[in-house]
């Protein structure tokens, strides 16, 4: 089933497992259960006697199997084959299970195992889907070390009528009890707040705690991991409160223009931003979401005030809040969200396999998207505003040739249709003659530009029009000591080496004022006065 080259590397993994683990497997005549065979017989060739196949199981769902501790029943259930980007995560649950520790701070390790209460989560995932390994991975540690939690990881394209009669028209998606729990990127920290429900009150407790940085960073994105590592080099205080760490890299698939990186994928790219943050003595405050900014009053020191009623207090101030997917706004966009309106082709696609969908926008990710979806559904219509595609000529020629794409400019979008549990249609209006027009589809992927994450600073510092941090040529915001970077703010070229390289700049310019403005008085230093 593996080819030569992933079961030398599986092997090397098995190497690691310190207890002996059962694999429980429900397989049928099927070509499906066989390639599921095929890939259980891998595992246990590699393990050298440390992992057992037991083929009783009888699952409903099949194929599947359990991985389980030996002498114990209980275990993360996969359903379908967990290849593609979720073998790594095939590859974590072995390892967990087997006793190999998980490399997450004990504080969310002990989180989970003094969870109160009986869970029974599902997760739906696609083999193509970027986002789906961060929840698989955290769900099913969290069945290996709360025996009161349960999960099982569907591939959904193993399970064609289930996903359809649940309506899976987004992955991941979580079900909890039978019930919708959540889709879409989830940290195991944000899934154990959802379950946890003093868990805001203790996180404001210890934030409110925490000494004054010298810097303190807003934003974990690209921008911000620089702005962290360069303050944290100059040997000073340094803080990041972040709403999640690798901000909208987290939701990029392929990034071929990282210079000295031919190609990575954008999950890849935020654990290694992470991990070289965390090669510092910065103190990473994540799942913070920012709500006010005060600047410095008498005690020289800039306030931030959190969404979970802390505060923290710097010296200096890194803005790199980032930005989100732009929306239509129009109706029926977010009540169909997730229902056939999605805003990641990558990693929903696979869903819509066979079917029309419309993609909104002709810029560059636009036509990428279009280009992506017409390998995989039936039909694919661009529908763009302005009267011509605005993105690379190499990229319109590529979608041009395509058969089952149709190109509509100078179309203004202005309702999304749906019979309540899924997308339907569109509607749109022609700006030549204002009429009104309606496409039949089974899903819509918007991709029409970004929306600064600024709306908490209006009021506080000068924005654009765009409502992006006005800034100068060294990252200064209107506000004294409070500097910006990245894709929130006015420069321009909304690109990932960009944003690294002004959140270099904006720590350097941070670092300068600092050291250029005396430091508040210490309470020693006012008593001595």
């Amino acid at each position: 089933m593996l080819d030569d080259a992933l079961k030398s590397q599986l092997q090397q993994y098995m190497g690691l497992l310190r207890q002996p683990i059962r694999l429980v497997a429900s397989l049928d005549d099927g070509a499906a259960s066989r390639d599921m065979r095929g890939l259980l017989d891998d595992i246990v060739a590699a393990a050298d006697g440390k992992v057992t196949l037991d083929l009783s199981g009888n699952d409903a769902r099949t194929p599947s199997f359990v991985v389980a501790r030996e002498g114990e029943e209980r275990g993360v259930r996969f359903a379908g084959l967990p290849l593609g980007h979720e073998f790594t995560s095939l590859v974590l649950v072995l390892l967990w299970t087997g006793g190999h520790p998980p490399k997450y701070e004990q504080d969310i390790l002990d989180a989970i195992k003094a969870l109160d209460g009986d869970f029974d989560f599902e997760v739906y995932m696609s083999l193509d889907c970027h986002n789906c390994p961060d929840v698989v991975q955290a769900l099913a540690l969290m069945a290996i070390l709360n025996p009161r939690i349960h999960t099982t990881v569907i591939e959904g394209g193993a399970f064609r009528q289930e996903v359809e009669q649940r309506q899976v028209m987004a992955v991941p998606m979580v079900f909890q009890g039978g019930e919708m729990f959540d889709s879409g990127r989830m940290s195991i920290e944000q899934i154990v707040a959802r379950l946890d429900a003093g868990a805001a009150r203790r996180d404001a407790e210890k934030l409110a705690g925490k000494e004054a940085f010298d810097v303190l960073v807003v934003g974990g994105g690209p921008a911000g991991a620089a702005a962290a590592i360069y303050a944290a080099r100059k040997g000073i205080r340094t803080g990041v409160a972040a709403e999640r760490f690798g901000g909208q890299v987290l939701d990029t698939m392929a990034i071929e223009n990282f210079i000295s990186v031919p190609h990575t994928e954008g999950p890849k790219l935020a654990a290694a931003l992470e991990q070289h943050v965390r090669g510092y003595e910065v103190d990473i405050m994540n799942l913070q979401r920012a709500t006010a900014l005060v600047p410095a009053g008498d005690d020289g020191l800039v306030e931030v005030k959190l969404e979970n009623g802390a505060s923290l207090k710097s010296r200096s101030v890194v803005l790199s809040t980032g930005a989100r997917w732009r929306q239509m706004n129009v109706p029926g966009e977010s009540e169909y969200r997730n229902k056939g309106v999605a805003y990641c082709p990558h990693c929903d696609g696979p869903l819509f396999k066979g079917k029309r969908v419309a993609v909104i926008g002709g810029g560059n990710s636009g036509v990428e998207a279009a280009i992506d979806l017409a390998g995989v559904v039936a039909h694919v219509t661009l529908v763009e505003f302005d009267g011509k595609l605005r993105a690379d000529e190499v990229l319109q020629r590529k979608l041009r040739s395509l058969a089952n794409v149709d190109i509509i400019v100078s179309a203004c979008s202005t309702e999304v249709l749906g019979d309540g549990q899924k997308v339907t249609g569109l509607v749109y209006t022609d700006r030549n003659d204002d009429r009104e027009h309606r496409l039949a589809l089974d899903g819509i992927f918007v991709q029409i530009g970004l929306l600064p994450n600024t709306e908490w600073l209006k009021g506080t510092v000068a924005l654009s029009p765009r409502g992006e941090i006005v800034v100068d040529d060294r990252g200064q915001t209107s506000v004294p000591g409070v500097f910006a970077a990245g894709d929130c703010t006015t420069v321009p070229y909304k690109q990932i080496v960009i944003a690294m390289g002004e959140g270099s700049k904006a720590a350097l310019a941070a670092f300068d004022h600092l050291i250029r403005t005396s430091a508040p008085k210490t309470d020693a230093v006012a008593e001595a006065a």
